[in-house]
């Protein structure tokens, strides 16, 4: 698997000034280097939420329908998929899911040493098969050209792959001239800023880390911090007007916060959405409603974006992740300890 490091392309002047997402980071921007490679762009799943049913960008090919569905209510129960679960004997997770192209790719990694990672696919039929050896990824997503974008603990660095060859970009891996901790879960505005959350779970996969456990952004500017001052943040999404950022985090006594965006793109305030037990990662519906999975109570609460409970959706084991799927992206994927589960909802949602 051949690696090449540091290939960022710079956005336009006017697409940045839209999309920055300044919030007076704790120290500053650490500038982009040389670029030579395409930007990672997340055009590829939203619609415009200004013109229902039109694509926001002509990389688009999915977009939210103009009816979105009803949100879940009460309490509801994901099952098993068959064949799922996993067949090695080491202790670990499924985390990070994404669909991509009809299939549902997710992290598996396990707890010994170094955290090895892979990625695996289930396929339309229903299959398990492995897409990437040693991935070293937690988080994924994918970009507006069809690369998966990773949280990657192996190389304390988000990364990009080209799955059809397994190839591996390091999109960047330090802030301050330091390795990140343990990048863990990522997302995308459409415009191709990166927001990842770096807690330090697998700090101890590669040598090095940061003294704080932080929200970041990768921009053309280079990477700036987000918020410092949540413990071990942990899932991180966007609303689907981008107006707004979510991340959770802070273990047992864990919270919902958002990020409240201008039209600029500024920060203008943040605020603490819920309570929630060992927050991990998160899905978002085409309703604007955020789906936070609780690690350890094993179920995904739904809040709406005011912060409302609406639903909360129960498993059978620890639960990780979440991500929409299927023909209509109504069905929801859950991730967790060794092996896969999923609902039908009337809703559709966002791959990641």
């Amino acid at each position: 698997m051949n690696t090449t490091r540091h290939t960022l392309a710079p956005l336009s002047a006017a697409l940045t000034a839209l999309i920055l997402w300044g919030c007076e980071p704790a120290e500053e921007t650490q500038p982009a280097p040389e670029a030579s490679g395409n930007a990672a762009a997340s055009g590829v799943e939203y619609s415009d939420p200004d013109n229902p049913g039109t694509a926001s960008t002509p990389d688009s090919h999915w977009q939210c329908p103009q009816d979105a569905g009803q949100a879940p209510s009460g309490t509801l129960t994901a099952e098993r998929i068959p064949g799922s679960a996993t067949t090695r004997e080491e202790a670990g997770l499924y985390e990070g899911p994404v669909w991509i192209g009809g299939s549902l790719y997710f992290s598996d990694f396990t707890f010994q040493e170094g955290f090895p990672s892979r990625v695996q696919r289930l396929t339309e039929e229903g299959t398990l098969e492995t897409a990437l050896e040693n991935s070293g990824s937690n988080g994924l997503a994918v970009d507006a050209e069809g690369f998966l974008m990773a949280a990657t603990h192996d190389a304390k660095a988000i990364s990009r792959y080209e799955l059809s060859t397994g190839d591996r970009e390091i999109v960047w891996d330090e802030y301050a001239d330091s390795p990140f901790n343990s990048p863990n879960d990522l997302t995308l505005t459409r415009d191709g800023v990166i927001y990842f959350t770096d807690p330090d779970f697998q700090r101890s996969a590669a040598p090095g880390g940061q003294p704080k456990t932080r929200v970041y952004r990768i921009d053309s500017d280079g990477v700036s911090v987000v918020d410092d001052t949540l413990s071990n943040p942990n899932g991180v999404s966007l609303s689907p007007d981008e107006q707004t950022l979510y991340v959770a985090g802070g273990g047992e006594q864990g919270v919902l916060r958002a990020y409240s965006l201008d039209a600029d793109g500024q920060v203008t305030g943040q605020r603490d959405l819920a309570e929630v037990t060992v927050p991990d990662g998160m899905a978002i519906d085409c309703l604007g409603n955020i789906y936070v999975t609780e690690h350890t109570r094993q179920r995904v609460r739904v809040f709406s974006p005011e912060g409302e409970s609406l639903a909360e959706i129960r498993v059978d084991a620890n639960i990780t992740n979440a991500a929409f799927g299927g023909p209509e992206l109504q069905t929801l994927y859950l991730t967790g300890a060794g092996t896969l589960w999923q609902i039908e909802l009337d809703v559709a949602g966002y791959p990641y």
